[in-house]
């Protein structure tokens, strides 16, 4: 008997009937005596309608109340899938994440679990029942319902599989694993069997949308294996794992991208000391993620500061940031959305040399100018303009022959 935690995205449990063929599913692992511990988000289209109706009411919407109203989606599904459960014949129990007390940070929309008290899961799993959980949401110090993000069902899941010790952690999801690049626009994209915990928090912070980098993060911080899978067959997915000696062996294991950038640039900023501080300091107490950032030194002491933030908070960070500028003296302060990044991920990199100089070489061969640079052990990214991101990609894939099966590389 295994204890098993898995997880349904919304296009899982879109509707009543796919909600009903996911609790079949589920059923037929605890009917051969293993403990569940399902995990649900939203169906497929709620939380963007919940978002539309917010935007109804306010321009731009209370993050206390968001939560509130978000928090419904999962309920809803916890609910529906329970009932489908019982009218098949076994018994479950729903449960939301105040109830669970999954413990969480007061950052609304984008909090932070902090605790899981487990014992009433385990209570329930003891007697025989399935339990649902509401993914995506958890209860602040002070009582509040908070929410964690886009993708936070996934950390709920890995964050559950930690807290009960769990033997699996299953991700469904509507795509068969983790590809080396986006299907959708690279149709010789192939799905890896292993990837590694490193690179895996690499693409998904990199714009990557199978898995949520805190779930990742955790799974690594945990060992928790992750299994990324497809709801709508058997086949096996994407083991997410610790790193063994064949991994490191692979030069570049995904190209990846993310549409949702936006770049800020300060102009004629004072080159004094503290000046990075008085930029950034309110950006970060907005709870907005700064990713890139480049500074370039004029004549005379002054600079140029240029960042990039998340498209969803640019409207946010420029008003912030203009207000900024008028504090430091800078001279201007724009911005740019029609931007994208584009990566490169891959362990090999730690011991391989040359691989930047491909990549640039690729880009500028397709006649796709670089803005940004960022590198770190094993990635490489380029901010780019927008409308070249599937060029790029397709154009990176090929040079690096993703599309074969891994083999090891020779030694160097």
């Amino acid at each position: 008997m295994a204890l098993i935690v898995q997880k349904f995205g919304g296009t899982s449990v879109a509707d009543p009937d796919k909600i009903k063929a996911v609790a079949l599913r589920v059923m037929e692992l605890s009917k051969q005596g293993n403990q569940m511990v399902v995990v649900l988000s939203a169906m497929a289209g709620e939380t963007n309608r919940l978002v539309d109706l917010a935007h109804k009411m306010q321009a731009i919407p209370d993050q206390r109340e968001m939560d509130v109203l978000l928090s419904i989606g999962e309920q809803a599904t916890v609910a529906l899938f329970a009932m489908a459960v019982k009218e098949a014949g076994l018994d479950a129990v729903s449960l939301l994440g105040d109830q669970v007390k999954i413990s969480t940070d007061s950052m609304h929309t984008k909090a932070r679990i902090k605790s899981i008290n487990a014992d009433l899961i385990k209570r329930h799993l003891n007697d025989g029942k399935i339990v649902v959980v509401a993914g995506f949401q958890g209860v602040s110090e002070s009582g509040d319902i908070t929410t964690l993000g886009r993708g936070g069902s996934d950390t709920t899941a890995v964050a559950l599989a930690a807290a009960l010790a769990a033997d699996q952690c299953e991700i469904f999801t509507d795509v068969e694993g983790v590809y080396t690049t986006d299907p959708n626009i690279c149709p010789s994209a192939r799905k890896i069997d292993r990837i590694t915990y490193d690179e895996m928090l690499e693409l998904a912070s990199l714009g990557a949308k199978v898995l949520d980098i805190r779930s990742v993060g955790l799974a690594k911080r945990y060992k928790v294996p992750i299994h990324v899978r497809s709801t709508f067959t058997n086949t096996q997915g994407t083991w997410v794992v610790e790193e063994d000696k064949i991994m490191e062996s692979m030069l570049v294991s995904g190209v990846t991208y993310n549409k949702n950038e936006a770049r800020i640039t300060f102009s004629r900023v004072p080159d004094t000391p503290g000046i990075a501080s008085r930029i950034f300091n309110p950006i970060s107490d907005a709870g907005i993620v700064v990713d890139m950032i480049i500074q370039n030194t004029r004549a005379g002491d002054m600079t140029d500061m240029t960042f990039t933030v998340p498209k969803s908070d640019y409207e946010r960070a420029m008003k912030i940031m203009q207000k900024i500028a008028e504090d430091i003296g800078a001279e201007s302060v724009t911005g740019d959305t029609k931007i994208a990044k584009v990566s490169i991920v891959g362990v090999g990199m730690r011991n391989h040399s040359g691989i930047a100089t491909t990549m640039f070489h690729i880009l500028s061969r397709e006649n796709i100018n670089i803005m940004m640079i960022s590198t770190s052990e094993i990635k490489i990214s380029c901010v780019i303009e927008e409308k070249y991101t599937e060029l790029a990609v397709r154009a990176l894939h090929d040079a690096f022959e993703l599309d074969k099966a891994n083999l090891p590389l020779e030694e160097s």
